[in-house]
């Protein structure tokens, strides 16, 4: 008795002590073979670098179709991971219908600050019932918020298949949002002025988006005339260039001023197509001519190892032409298919371009990798197979639209449309009289990196009654391109970010239900259900009787 008294003790205090021990350490066991559940040590490390308290809101909730209950599951599970590492992190399920409020009234409020509710159609047995959800967090530390968009859509996609990539990418959005609320701004990005770039508000969109990572600031290269070694310093005080569809010739000394600004070690995104041709213009007169653009800046590329052609891509997997119909009241706008605006799909598995939605280009040109042994070219972005090639000068009318395709004609293959080309790049100006002088002159660079991209209309966001909309959301089909988060993956790429970039390619299997042939054998199943619980309940009863018998015979 006395030995087993001394035994309980030991165990009590080895217990005690263990837990003693145990609670100065800290992990958790994730036994999913994708480790769905592990957040990546890139959250991690932004998750400890929250110092102050910080609430989070999450508004999928309520009544729920069963598809998108997954999608409220894993989000709750995620945030629990989340405070678990950081306790600073509170967050709670509020359904925004659990009100008197009528639904619109609802959905009104949640659009007017920035959140768009979905109203979806569901399949629940047999019939289609509508449904509106609220796949949004909003995320809130002091006085700053940020919304989370938790539902991420793809072209043509299921329910399921829209729920699998949502959870997929959830963890990137959710870090990316902390990342925007809590962390200095230190890079800084200078968006090219005084070659007839877009206007601020057709990139008013993604200028604002990007403005929550980076310092942002115009730069115009036409000071260079009369101050042109302050203009180059001025210039190399930034890390980033974004030159947005220019529609004038550079001179020769804003070319190297570009030049020195990349042998510096700067990075670039170049919007630049050869081919002018305005989508504007051919829907109000109704036909135009697409002819080459004089930007001077072929020789530039050139000596970086890029040509971009000035042909257009016409591509049978594009993005419809809509055009109105009828008069007054009676007007209804209409799709016709339009080959001039290719859906780029992904051409690697570079993260730049992971779990991306086609991104939209409008009279898009080729780009034709030159050889260089010092530089490495990576294609990110493509056209389809089933594309051809047209020189300019050409005429372009809008009555194209009734003519009969010949896929015979489509065999030009995959035309690269986006581009990042890394390494050290030798100077156009190396071995050439220089504009100006330069005592800090360099022929080569640092080891540096630029993507280009053969249409300026990519980063173009449509401007309505002076309002400027969500870049990549058409609202004639209600599509919602890859645009915005094509780009904003470039910037954060090229500005250091590559860990949350990395977050994209986050690989979850999740297994999706087949739902005809749930619907063409749920008879079959019910029959077998039915059917196998009365011969299980048989076999219980005789057996249990003839236990009995035998027992009390």
């Amino acid at each position: 008795m006395k030995k087993q008294s001394y035994f309980l003790a030991y165990c009590a205090v080895g217990f005690v002590v263990l837990n003693l021990i145990a609670s100065q350490f800290f992990y958790r066991f994730d036994f999913t073979q994708d480790q769905r559940y592990s957040l990546s040590e890139t959250s991690v490390s932004f998750i400890n670098e929250i110092e102050h308290p910080l609430a989070v809101e999450v508004f999928l909730t309520g009544d729920l179709p069963s598809v998108f209950k997954q999608l409220q599951l894993e989000t709750r599970y995620l945030f629990e991971e989340y405070q678990a590492y950081n306790s600073n992190i509170k967050f709670r399920f509020t359904d925004p219908l659990n009100t008197r409020k009528p639904v619109e009234e609802v959905a009104n409020s949640f659009y007017q600050r920035g959140m768009t509710p979905e109203r979806l159609n569901v399949l629940q047995n047999g019939k289609t019932i509508e449904n509106w959800i609220f796949p949004w967090a909003e995320v809130k530390i002091g006085s700053k918020k940020i919304q989370i968009p938790l539902l991420q859509k793809k072209l043509g996609a299921s329910n399921e298949e829209l729920v699998a990539r949502s959870i997929q990418n959830l963890e990137y959005q959710i870090t990316n949002a902390l990342v925007k609320l809590t962390r200095e701004k230190e890079k800084k990005v200078a968006v090219l002025r005084g070659n007839g770039q877009l206007k601020d508000a057709y990139i008013a969109d993604y200028i604002k988006e990007l403005g929550k990572y980076y310092r942002i600031a115009p730069f115009t290269l036409k000071t260079i005339k009369e101050q042109p070694q302050k203009t180059l310093t001025e210039l190399q005080k930034f890390d980033l260039i974004i030159d947005a569809k220019p529609t004038q010739k550079f001179t020769e000394a804003e070319k190297y001023c570009l030049d020195q600004f990349i042998m510096n070690g700067g990075k670039a995104i170049w919007l630049t197509e050869q081919v002018m041709a305005e989508k504007d213009s051919l829907v109000k007169s109704g036909s135009m001519v697409a002819f080459p653009k004089e930007l001077d800046t072929y020789d530039l590329f050139f000596s970086y190892g890029v040509r971009i052609n000035p042909t257009l891509v016409n591509d049978l997997y594009s993005a419809p032409i809509v055009l109105a119909q009828g008069q007054g009241s009676q007007t209804q706008f209409n799709p016709f298919p339009w080959f001039y605006e290719p859906l780029a799909d992904e051409a690697s598995k570079h993260p730049i371009v992971a779990n991306l939605n086609a991104v939209h280009f409008n009279f898009a040109n080729p780009i034709e990798f030159l050889k260089r042994d010092e530089i490495e070219q990576t294609t990110l972005l493509k056209s389809s197979d089933l594309t051809k090639l047209e020189g300019t000068p050409r005429e372009i009318k809008l009555n194209q639209i009734q003519d009969e395709v010949n896929p015979d004609e489509y065999k030009a293959g995959a035309q690269i449309l986006a581009a990042l080309v890394e390494g050290e790049f030798t100077s156009l100006y190396n071995k050439r009289v220089l504009p100006f002088k330069n005592e800090n002159h360099l022929n080569k660079s640092k080891s540096t990196q630029q993507i280009f991209i053969s249409d300026g209309d990519v980063i173009k966001n449509e401007v309505i009654k002076g309002q400027p909309q969500e870049l990549g959301f058409d609202q004639y089909t209600g599509n919602t391109y890859g645009n915005k988060e094509f780009l904003m993956n470039a910037a954060n790429f090229l500005l250091g970010d590559e860990a949350l970039v990395n977050l994209r390619t986050k690989s979850i299997e999740l297994p999706i239900l087949d739902q005809d042939k749930m619907e063409a054998s749920q008879n079959a199943w019910k029959t077998i259900l039915l059917v196998g619980g009365i011969l299980v309940l048989g076999i219980i009863s005789f057996g249990f009787n003839y236990y009995r018998r035998k027992r009390y015979a």
